[in-house]
């Protein structure tokens, strides 16, 4: 059984920088691809980010310049940094674990509010 656990969402400013963080635990393969998607009120969930065990990374191009993405391996560890934030950027963060087309794994979400 594979969980991902997700913090360090909140409420920050526009302009305010946060930092996300999902830790898998389970059984998962050393060739994986972990990423971040989100879903506003109201909206479909939608790409945010993902990282290959190799580094390559991928950005939604609304989020490109502004957001980054790394990863710890021998940690099951990824990190989304989520800077110059806008209120758009508000939404429900959801960590993802892609083991092959087929398996998937979400975490619970954490939300990112940003306002005045």
């Amino acid at each position: 059984q594979v969980q991902l656990v997700e913090s360090g969402g909140g409420l920050v400013q526009p302009g305010g920088s946060l930092r996300l963080s999902c830790v898998a635990s389970g059984s998962i393969f050393s060739i994986n691809v972990m990423g971040w998607y989100r879903q506003a009120p109201g909206k479909e969930r939608e790409l945010v980010a993902t990282i290959t065990s190799a580094g390559s990374t991928n950005f939604a191009d609304s989020v490109k310049g502004r957001f980054t993405i790394s990863r710890d391996n021998a940690k099951n560890t990824v990190h989304l940094g989520l800077n110059s934030l806008k209120p758009e950027d508000t939404a429900v963060y959801y960590c993802n674990l892609r083991l092959t087309v087929a398996i998937n794994y979400w975490g619970k979400g954490t939300l990112v509010t940003v306002s005045s």
